[in-house]
């Protein structure tokens, strides 16, 4: 598809609040303006980064998770002067915060609003639906005062308290409901969970992330090892993984990127470490793997290193956890184990090192599925299609507005 093509011209304001350790979503923002821009349209940009943190005082933090004065005059400017036809709204938490969402209401412009539902973090305060290291979805569509006694943000009670109180004052203000126009989700399984909280089934799309550029044909030289790529942290299963190697007798299995569990995860020898890599080389060490291990004990979202392994024709080993079970096929593009069972994923591990043909081939059918459903060209024409719905319910739902944006008592 040629830039511009099939559709008009657009400005687009895209805004999002960086994280202190870049993950899957800073790459998936950063390559979705980079789509927009190469298909011709004009998009800004409004950050905030989560390294500003340190430097500020708690209650100065506290206050602008509930409601940023900061983001309501930066981006109220913004919308007079760029004149978006969309704001599409990524992280908001802590600094930008969801009064970005009634910047409009001070300015002379008001565009379609869209939201990416990258977590489940406007359903409950932990992100991941977990608590204790197990899947918890107790707050789900209700008041999350149990996130607050239980401190499941960041085992703070200060802090889960200031989760809850934004989630809670946001939800009273009708933000979430009226001034969203659509929300994407990820997954059929994401978009469930937040119909199941009260979010209109009309407003919630399913649009996946993508994979750019192609990386072309999938490499039909000798592979060897698996790999696994993301957050070095509990939620991701690292120690499941490591027991399961070392039960099944395999090669140490290559981990790359950072996280907070780095130190620990240093002593088990049936991991190798490699640290944070750039994008070229997390591909080209994918690329000469015989599989993708994603061993979560919690819900993903999309991973993009799952998405990364179909389009280099690497099949997933992954565990049959939420969305996991959607994504991958179990026999067909990878295989599934049951969740935190290192015994099951030894099994799994010991079959895939036994049967290289057959795990070639179900690297053969990821690749076919990564060509069918996550392409930057599909990609393109599901968010504009998601672009023009949310502009069509601003258009019909427009009303007058005046005076200053509500501000919370």
């Amino acid at each position: 598809m040629r830039p511009g093509e099939g559709s008009a011209h657009m400005r687009v304001l895209i805004a999002h609040n960086r994280y202190q350790f870049a993950g899957g979503e800073e790459a998936v923002v950063r390559d979705e303006i980079e789509l927009l821009r190469g298909m011709g349209h004009e998009v800004a940009e409004y950050t905030r980064d989560n390294k500003e943190l340190p430097d500020m005082g708690a209650l100065s933090a506290g206050a602008q998770a509930l409601w940023s004065r900061r983001t309501v005059s930066e981006v109220g400017a913004m919308l007079g002067s760029f004149r978006p036809d969309i704001l599409h709204v990524h992280n908001t938490f802590p600094l930008i915060s969801p009064s970005i969402f009634w910047s409009g209401q001070t300015g002379s412009h008001s565009p379609a609003v869209v939201q990416t539902l990258h977590n489940f973090r406007l359903v409950c305060i932990e992100p991941l639906l977990m608590r204790g290291g197990e899947v918890c979805e107790q707050c789900v569509g209700k008041v999350p005062w149990r996130g607050v006694v239980h401190r499941c943000y960041r085992q703070s009670l200060a802090q889960s308290l200031v989760a809850a109180g934004a989630l809670q004052l946001h939800r009273g203000l009708g933000t979430y409901r009226s001034r969203v126009h659509r929300f994407i989700a990820l997954t059929d399984f994401a978009k469930e969970k937040f119909v199941s909280a009260g979010f209109e089934a009309r407003k919630v799309i399913v649009k996946p992330n993508f994979v750019a550029p192609d990386p072309g044909p999938a490499y039909r030289g000798p592979r060897s090892r698996g790999i696994f790529v993301g957050r070095l942290s509990r939620e991701k299963g690292l120690e499941v993984l490591a027991g399961a190697v070392a039960s099944s007798k395999l090669p140490p299995v290559d981990v790359v990127g950072a996280g907070p569990d780095q130190d620990r995860l240093q002593l088990h020898p049936t991991l190798r470490l490699l640290g944070w890599k750039p994008p070229e080389a997390v591909r080209d060490l994918i690329r000469h793997a015989s599989y993708l291990v994603i061993p979560s004990i919690c819900y993903e979202g999309l991973p993009r290193a799952l998405l990364e392994a179909y389009a280099l024709g690497v099949p997933v080993i992954a565990s049959r956890l939420g969305p996991l079970c959607e994504l991958v096929k179990d026999g067909d593009t990878g295989l599934l184990f049951e969740p935190g069972s290192i015994a099951d994923l030894a099994r799994r591990l010991s079959w895939a090192e036994q049967h290289p043909e057959q795990i070639r081939h179900m690297g053969e059918s990821a690749r076919k599925l990564y060509l069918r459903s996550y392409t930057p060209e599909q990609n393109y024409k599901r968010l504009l299609s998601i672009y023009g719905e949310a502009a069509h319910e601003a258009r019909r739902t427009c009303e007058a507005a005046s005076g200053d944006a509500p501000r919370p008592r």
